[in-house]
């Protein structure tokens, strides 16, 4: 499992993009579920946190959509809304965690069957302290990226009230802002109630007029920065900054394809390079590595109006210094000002690794 940020803060930022200019009232419904699961031994790392079934609440707020907008008609009227978790992870290094989410809800099987994502960012109360708390590798911070699934499927007690349950996964990450950072992820059972008030005004739906749109091979530039540090502690947070351009062609409303170049500038590299030289002779470090890295990826971008979400597969072509490998993986959130600007907010990482949440603008031709 991706150690996401949100990094991709992918579904908080897409509800306040798209809806904040939407004036028009729509029936909305609040939900409230209890859940209880697992934690996933993905690392031998993380063994000695997984002492008991985690647990937790969510409560959510979801707002309907009949068409308005034509993403809205594209995905068969999904819900946007926001959501709060409560989760307990049965371990007292670890701590509990306190989130919040925008999501959105896509539905299935005449409605019955729902799919949720939600994105947001999590506290935790006991992360990882060289004083009082080393053995929580799992969290090196406080605030961390969170990144929640849920598919549930729904059944009507009355008209106001539904049961559903189902099954639920959560992933909580900093993305390497800070070290430790080895991420938790629970898989859960979930059951829980939906209301829907009373005497709200229903509109039709809004048909879907399946016109097909495609767009030309667009060129475009985009510089991505931030903040990261080495997994070696001790070596301090870092400045990065990648320089991109590539090729998109739009082949329909929904998906964009691409293809480009990264070059990357990863300060944190060029400290941990100097200290396995000296610390780590057995390593075969020479100390005078080159610290920078050139890759090539292709890219598919899923479009909800002006925001997209962003999936990229890279390699590297120019590697003078191993570090977790030359394949690397981009997800995160874009959205686009007008026809040409456009920001993004990404999670760069190799397999299970997460490197670096990216910050970035850019220019389409």
């Amino acid at each position: 499992m991706l150690r996401r940020v949100l990094p991709l803060l992918i579904v908080v930022c897409s509800s306040l993009f798209i809806h904040a200019q939407e004036s028009i009232k729509k029936p909305f419904d609040v939900d409230v579920q209890y859940f209880y699961g697992n934690i996933a031994a993905h690392s031998k790392d993380i063994a000695h946190l997984i002492t008991e079934h985690p647990k937790g609440l969510i409560l959510s707020y979801n707002r309907k959509t009949y068409g308005l907008n034509e993403w809205e008609r594209r995905y068969n009227y999904p819900d946007w809304g926001f959501s709060f978790i409560y989760q307990d992870f049965g371990n007292e290094f670890v701590g509990k965690n306190y989130s919040l989410f925008g999501h959105y809800s896509f539905y299935f099987l005449n409605r019955k069957l729902q799919f949720r994502i939600g994105q947001g960012i999590a506290y935790n109360t006991n992360p990882f302290d060289i004083e009082t708390n080393k053995k929580n590798n799992a969290f090196g911070s406080h605030l961390l990226s969170a990144t929640y699934l849920l598919l549930n499927y729904k059944q009507a007690l009355t008209n106001q009230i539904h049961l559903q349950g189902g099954l639920t996964l959560t992933h909580y990450s900093n993305g390497n802002v800070r070290a430790p950072n080895s991420s938790l992820n629970t898989l859960a059972a979930n059951i829980g109630l939906v209301y829907t008030p009373k005497d709200q005004e229903i509109p039709s739906y809004i048909a879907l007029d399946n016109k097909k749109y495609k767009e030309p091979i667009t060129f475009n530039f985009a510089i991505r920065g931030g903040a990261n540090e080495s997994d070696r502690l001790g070596l301090g947070q870092h400045p990065f900054f990648v320089a991109s351009a590539f090729v998109d062609k739009r082949i329909s409303y929904k998906s964009t394809l691409q293809a480009g170049v990264d070059v990357f500038f990863a300060r944190f590299l060029k400290e941990q390079i100097e200290f396995e030289a000296v610390a780590f002779p057995q390593f075969g470090t020479q100390g005078d590595e080159d610290w920078k890295r050139v890759g090539v990826f292709i890219g598919h971008e899923l479009r909800f109006g002006r925001v997209a979400f962003v999936s990229q597969l890279g390699y590297y072509v120019y590697y003078p210094y191993d570090f977790e490998g030359r394949i690397y993986e981009r997800i995160g959130l874009k959205r686009y000002f007008g026809d040409h600007f456009f920001g993004t907010v990404t999670v760069k990482a190799h397999g299970a690794k997460a490197e670096a949440v990216e910050f970035g603008i850019g220019y389409r031709l």
